[in-house]
């Protein structure tokens, strides 16, 4: 009898053991709802003292994991194998999860500091109404350039980058969209053109770029541009501020012709297990004073109107990356153009990165 009661216990101690293990690892992989709140971002795109200061406000666990791209992340909630709450992808992503009825509309009347939001940054045209997503950062695509390096020239427009004095001085972001959007705009094309005959000019005019190409690279380009490796780089406006913090010879330009205009919006997929939790750190992260916080941390321009108050003017009144209305108006952003279009964008960037130097 003895053993048998012995043998037993063990099977509940096992079977307790157990127990607590699935359940901290199903916490990790975000499977578990309760009291806990799963967030997907981009790497090093929050101030993680505020993730500390929701947590001690709301009693609720936050499990942070990040992702280096919006298809990468895509690809993740496709496969519905972690119950994330939030993620924050960028606009094109955004309206393809839409599209593929891959979000939870967000209950407005639960996130009553939407209102300190720029009404410019509301209701675009992927997501009307901001029926699923909140703005979270936004910014352009430019001109980094190193006035050291470059001499006394001042670049204004994407044109400034065919002269031959700029001979294997550029880098460019390995980025379909951005390095043919730059050749359309610089055609005085839109970004989103569809038009085949507009699409092989612009990969022509890119291949007349080469000669000054010095190299198609990833996230290295800060590091490179900061380490005076090359004079000029066409980056995103928060990779050039940080450039700019490392490196004061450099300077940041939204090029006259106009250009990208990006978002990156909070979102609540499907996959949500606690999404009454996900509005309460949406309106968390939309207070004028926790948005300023963040800004500053994270560099990037705040869509956020109320944050402004709370942020230092010089940074806030820097046309670089605040740009007033008039040139806002030239900006696009980028529109989903759908598989069969995406598809002969890459296969033509893809044919200019094979172009002979």
């Amino acid at each position: 009898m003895k053993q048998l009661t012995r043998a037993l216990i063990a099977v509940l101690i096992v079977s307790f053991i157990l127990i607590i293990t699935v359940n901290k690892l199903n916490a990790a992989q975000g499977y578990s709802g309760g009291n806990t709140l799963t967030i997907f971002n981009w790497g090093d795109y929050i101030d993680q003292d505020l993730i500390k200061r929701f947590e001690k406000e709301t009693g609720i666990k936050v499990i942070y994991e990040t992702f280096d791209s919006n298809e990468a992340m895509l690809t993740k909630i496709e496969q519905g194998g972690t119950s994330y709450d939030i993620a924050i992808p960028s606009e094109y992503a955004i309206d393809k999860m839409i599209k593929e009825d891959l979000l939870i509309p967000i209950d407005h009347s639960k996130v009553p500091n939407l209102k300190y939001i720029d009404p410019r940054f509301m209701d675009l045209s992927f997501d009307p109404n901001n029926d699923y997503s909140v703005p979270y950062f936004w910014g352009t695509v430019g001109i980094a350039y190193n006035k050291a390096m470059i001499g006394d020239i001042e670049i204004t427009s994407w044109d400034d980058l065919w002269d031959p004095k700029f001979k294997n001085q550029i880098l460019i972001v390995d980025g379909a969209r951005e390095v043919m959007g730059m050749s359309l705009n610089s055609l005085g094309y839109s970004l989103n053109d569809t038009d085949e005959k507009h699409l092989i000019e612009a990969k022509e005019k890119l291949d007349l770029l080469t000669p000054n190409i010095k190299a198609i690279v990833g996230d290295e380009i800060r590091m490179l541009l900061e380490n005076g490796e090359a004079g000029i780089g066409l980056v995103w406006s928060g990779v050039a501020q940080e450039i700019m913090w490392e490196n004061e010879d450099v300077e940041y330009v939204v090029p006259e012709e106009g250009s990208n205009l990006w978002f990156d919006n909070m979102v609540i997929p499907k996959t949500s297990k606690n999404p009454e939790a996900a509005h309460q750190f949406i309106n968390f992260m939309l207070d004028p004073e926790i948005a300023a916080q963040n800004t500053e941390y994270v560099g990037y321009s705040t869509p956020n109107k109320g944050a402004l108050k709370y942020m230092d003017e010089e940074v806030i009144s820097d046309d670089r990356f605040y740009p007033d209305e008039e040139l806002t108006a030239k900006l696009e952003v980028y529109e989903n153009l759908g598989k069969r279009m995406l598809a002969y964008y890459n296969d033509l960037f893809l044919e200019f990165k094979m172009h002979p130097k």
